[in-house]
């Protein structure tokens, strides 16, 4: 019996010194209160640039509104389908979430670009003015990205790899939403494949880098 008596001290000094496990909130929370930042930084950025502008410019070009309206879709969905991989047993399919809004930034961003050709007095952006977008989202995708893994890591995912993916679509199509409230110019070929490859870099370097960061969660 004294031989015993060490072992349940332990058990029950082990047992008071116990802190209790917090249930991570459900993935649509966690998405809303990313989505919280996102906000933050597009009324900074509308308190600086003001509100009629971009009005103005989806007024007279509605494929930027619709091509806009995508982008922030695409944002919900990849930031969404992230955050529920997270959770054991969840569907692969959630990958998904995100092509509806994709699609419909991709489409209206090709039928702005198709205005352009048939109606050549647009405003259209130079070389080095697309250059300037693709900075603005690859700028603004580091915090925004950096911000969804520090919230993703508390999951642990088991699918870091696609999990880091969906956190680089995520922040680019955030960040294509915040250059709508900025952006001076119809959509152009150049235009788009400027934001392509903005997207495309944030995506890989989310893979490259948030992968092994999730990975070691």
């Amino acid at each position: 019996m004294s031989d015993s008596q060490p072992h349940e001290v332990l058990i029950d000094r082990l047992g008071t010194e116990l802190v209790p496990v917090r249930r991570l909130p459900p993935p649509w929370r966690r998405t809303a209160g990313w989505l919280l930042a996102v906000a933050a930084i597009a009324a900074l950025l509308l308190m600086h640039y003001g509100v009629h502008p971009m009005l103005r410019r989806c007024d007279g070009a509605p494929d930027l509104a619709w091509a806009a309206l995508g982008a922030l879709i695409t944002a919900i969905g990849a930031a969404w389908a992230a955050f529920a991989l997270g959770v054991p047993g969840r569907d692969l399919r959630w990958a998904l979430l995100p092509l509806p809004g994709a699609l419909l930034w991709i489409g209206a961003s090709g039928l702005g670009c198709l205005r352009t050709w048939l109606a050549p007095g647009t405003s259209i952006a130079s070389l080095h003015q697309s250059t300037d977008c693709l900075v603005f989202i690859v700028s603004f995708s580091i915090p925004l990205s950096a911000l969804l893994i520090m919230l993703l890591r508390r999951a642990c995912p088991l699918r870091p790899m696609l999990t880091a993916v969906l956190v680089g679509l995520a922040s680019a199509a955030a960040s294509a939403t915040l250059l709508n409230i900025c952006h001076e110019y119809d959509a152009a070929a150049t235009d788009l494949l400027t934001h392509a490859a903005a997207v495309a870099l944030v995506v890989a370097a989310n893979a490259m880098m948030g992968g092994r960061l999730l990975s070691r969660a």
